[in-house]
């Protein structure tokens, strides 16, 4: 699985925040939670910066050397943080879904439910492109990043998207279906994949 990209670790990076707010301003899923556009782009730069420091806690944040690109990738099993850092995030999530709060949980817990129990892979939550440079190979280079990383940790990996030309993507990456479930609410459909170990 090569790729001649130059994929890298990154911490606490507000360029990573930008470059992941852009690239999920049309998300289906958020999309769903924030419906005015003006809004969302306001509220996904908090978001994506509460989600990287999550993910900078407990996981690993990858990225293109001009963070064209990112990904925030999440170890096997049930990631735990301190009550703080949880009050935090909380608090954050307060401030940016606001009245659609109860609606994002609901999702969140949906997402987990689909998930194998125990969760034996690592879990690429968020992976996006900078709109102008979409197309140039950039995501399907921090995917195969991210899957030689959970490899050498002898784990497979596991995704979702609720994106339907992404499904194709990622089944040319090596990703399975492992169910195809709808949001609650409404809410918009979602395929969960895996991809075991080779």
């Amino acid at each position: 699985m090569e790729d001649s990209r130059i994929i890298e670790p990154v911490a606490g990076d507000p360029h990573v925040v930008k470059t992941l707010a852009r690239a999920f301003q049309d998300d289906p899923a958020l999309a769903w939670l924030l419906p005015d556009a003006k809004t969302r782009a306001r509220r996904l730069l908090p978001f994506f910066e509460t989600m990287q420091a999550q993910c900078q806690r407990a996981g690993e944040v990858l990225a293109s050397p001009g963070r064209e690109a990112a990904a925030l990738w999440y170890p096997p099993g049930e990631v735990k943080h301190s009550v703080w850092a949880n009050l935090r995030d909380n608090l954050a999530m307060v401030r940016v879904f606001g009245r659609a709060l109860g609606r994002g949980l609901a999702l969140a817990e949906k997402m987990h439910a689909h998930h194998p129990s125990p969760q034996p892979y690592w879990y690429l939550r968020y992976v996006g492109v900078a709109p102008e440079e979409q197309g140039k190979g950039w995501g399907s280079a921090l995917v195969r990043a991210g899957i030689e990383r959970a490899a050498r940790h002898g784990c497979g990996s596991l995704l979702e998207t609720a994106t339907p030309s992404n499904v194709a993507i990622y089944a040319r990456l090596g990703f399975e279906i492992l169910s195809e479930w709808g949001a609650p609410n409404g809410g918009p459909h979602f395929w969960t994949m895996v991809r075991p170990l080779d």
